[in-house]
């Protein structure tokens, strides 16, 4: 299932992605009743966690009206449907309460930044997070380049995974039984933003300005989706690409991570209790501005895509 949260008319709910329309979980549920003359109770709810695994309480529910969509028996009008273009497509995960991302997750991305990408069993994960309420930021809308620091404003195409129950000392050969689905992110990263530039330089300077150039608003947009797991069975073959005003920069596959999800979720799980909602971003591949001093300026139009999830559009203004 692919399934999304959006605005419509003012109201937030939640629905069936397609790539060309939105179907709302109460169309398919109304069809659903006149064919078979039974009713099915949803909750009411503003959130997609409830209609996700691995422990959504309306999971079954849900999963019953996705096989009936896909069967001859639905009987869609066009009045039961929304185009793409009639909502406001939403964040599917508004206020995680952990948002975390990794840094160097692909070796060629490492290389290209002049780094040296070492074995998985000679180093660990790094991972960082960002202020979900403030850097998540919805499909369709803008990423908006800061005016503290505006020249130097990058992409990174990542799949995100979303933890569906509370994951806590998790072997890497059951984490995936604690994923509730897969969606896509862009860790926006300003690459040389310095605070008071002015300064007396100290040790731990370039740790922090690195950390600095990833937390400011807007620089975490994430959608259009979140797809279940039965969609994915293989999270490490998915095919990805990202291109600035249709321009092709990164054209990648989580083949290439050298920590696989599965031994993300281990390794972060083994120190820190996942809950469900948390947010991993797992990490970007080559192809980067920085790597040919190519970066986003007010006008552009960035579009980031995950094979079987979707395409995560965001325009480029300035703040």
């Amino acid at each position: 299932m692919r399934l999304c949260r959006y605005k419509f008319r003012n109201q937030t709910s939640v629905g069936f992605y397609e790539d060309d329309r939105i179907i709302p979980l109460s169309s398919v549920a109304k069809a659903h009743t006149i064919a078979t003359k039974s009713t099915t109770v949803l909750p009411i709810s503003t959130s997609v966690l409830p209609f996700l695994p691995p422990n959504g309480e309306a999971l079954e529910a849900t999963r019953k009206l996705a096989e009936f969509m896909a069967s001859d028996e639905c009987k869609l009008t066009d009045d039961m449907t929304l185009a793409h273009d009639q909502v406001e497509l939403l964040v599917p995960i508004p206020r995680p309460n952990k948002l975390f991302l990794l840094a160097g997750n692909y070796a060629k991305h490492i290389e290209e930044g002049g780094g040296i990408a070492a074995e998985r069993a000679e180093t660990f994960p790094y991972v960082f997070m960002k202020p979900p309420t403030t850097t998540l930021t919805d499909p369709g809308k803008p990423i908006r380049i800061p005016n503290v620091s505006p020249d130097h404003i990058d992409w990174e195409l990542e799949l995100a995974v979303i933890i569906g129950r509370e994951a806590k000392g998790v072997s890497e050969a059951d984490a995936l039984d604690y994923v509730a689905g897969y969606t896509v992110i862009n860790d926006i990263s300003n690459r040389k933003f310095r605070p008071n530039p002015g300064r007396k330089e100290r040790e731990k300077d370039g740790f922090f300005d690195w950390l600095h150039g990833k937390w400011h608003d807007s620089f975490c947009p994430c959608g259009p989706c979140v797809v279940t797991p039965d969609e994915i069975p293989d999270p490490q073959k998915l095919a990805m690409k990202l291109s600035v005003n249709g321009k092709v920069h990164q054209d990648a596959s989580t083949a290439q991570q050298i920590f696989p999800v599965a031994a993300v979720i281990e390794f972060i799980s083994s120190f820190v209790t996942l809950e469900p909602g948390d947010i991993i971003s797992t990490g970007t591949a080559a192809g980067v501005g920085s790597s040919t001093g190519t970066y986003l300026k007010a006008g552009d139009k960035v579009e980031a895509t995950i094979a079987g999830i979707g395409t995560l559009k965001s325009p480029v203004v300035a703040e």
